[in-house]
């Protein structure tokens, strides 16, 4: 699939390890072997997975963030594995919340990660989330890649 092609939800749910509900991603607005922009408009449902005492914590947008890279990773493998490789967040760093909550944002969420550094192991991820014409989440994320167990 040729860069900055958008992506919609099917897809996502598809290259991902992540089904219904918890496919959090709407779609891919653009990318790049560099980057990845996304959104999405279910951050305010009263069924989101992650909602906890009626809210969703603004922490929950490093899954957001998580799955943007996960998409991130497919769309760079696309033509080689068809299965969702196993990958795991091997630790989140320099995470600044500015807001606490996410579903009392209006608006769809843009969730955008940028690949700063890795190998075909491991890469090094920052990341932000906006909504509502604000920044609500920034940080750096690490993520092991191929974690598949061996036999």
């Amino acid at each position: 699939m040729p860069p900055g092609t958008p992506v919609r939800r099917d897809w996502i749910a598809a290259h991902i390890p992540h089904r219904g509900a918890m496919c959090l991603l709407d779609e891919v607005i653009d990318w790049d072997a560099q980057r990845i922009r996304c959104e999405a408009r279910n951050h305010t449902s009263p069924e989101h997975p992650l909602r906890a005492e009626g809210r969703l914590a603004a922490l929950c947008g490093i899954e957001y963030a998580a799955q943007a890279m996960a998409v991130h990773g497919a769309l760079l493998r696309t033509g080689a594995a068809a299965a969702p490789s196993l990958g795991y967040l091997a630790s989140v760093r320099k995470v600044a919340i500015l807001v606490e909550r996410l579903d009392t944002v209006a608006g769809a969420l843009t969730i955008e990660a940028e690949r700063i550094g890795g190998d075909d192991r491991q890469v090094l991820y920052e990341f932000s989330l906006r909504g509502g014409g604000a920044v609500l989440l920034t940080g750096r994320a690490a993520v092991v890649l191929d974690a598949t167990p061996a036999a």
